[in-house]
């Protein structure tokens, strides 16, 4: 049996602002409005797509995107640019910073519409046998 996520939606206050925003920050295009949806596709062919509902609806969902080593640099300048504040935990309790979970680099900022958004370099389930370093408490 092959079972592989075609599409989502991604609720947002403005359709078109938060499927440009992350077209922008992931380097990603923004594909033809289609009904009440406007989608961005990634590179595995699955389509987010981006759907206008009053505010007072959205509930926060966390997107998490798997990205290249070398995709990882532009990506982050490219939020660094647009003055986005970004994590390295999903607390916002480090801002500024990168982790470096499972041998990999990541960080977490929120979108227009308030959903949480990660990218990381190194799936979760890779289990890379060095630890990431720990922080004084």
């Amino acid at each position: 049996m092959s079972v592989e996520l075609n599409h989502t939606i991604i609720h947002a206050r403005n359709n078109r602002e938060s499927a440009q925003f992350l077209a922008n920050i992931l380097g990603l295009e923004v594909g033809t409005e289609w009904g009440p949806v406007i989608p961005v596709a990634t590179s595995n062919g699955v389509t987010l797509d981006f759907a206008a509902i009053p505010a007072e609806s959205i509930v926060m969902q966390h997107y998490a995107f798997l990205i290249s080593d070398e995709e990882f640099d532009p990506t982050h300048e490219r939020l660094r640019q647009a003055g986005i504040t970004y994590y390295a935990d999903p607390y916002g309790k480090q801002p500024g910073e990168i982790s470096r979970h499972h041998g990999g680099r990541g960080l977490y900022f929120l979108g227009p519409a308030g959903h949480g958004m990660e990218i990381i370099t190194r799936p979760y389930d890779s289990h890379e046998t060095t630890p990431p370093p720990t922080r004084g408490m």
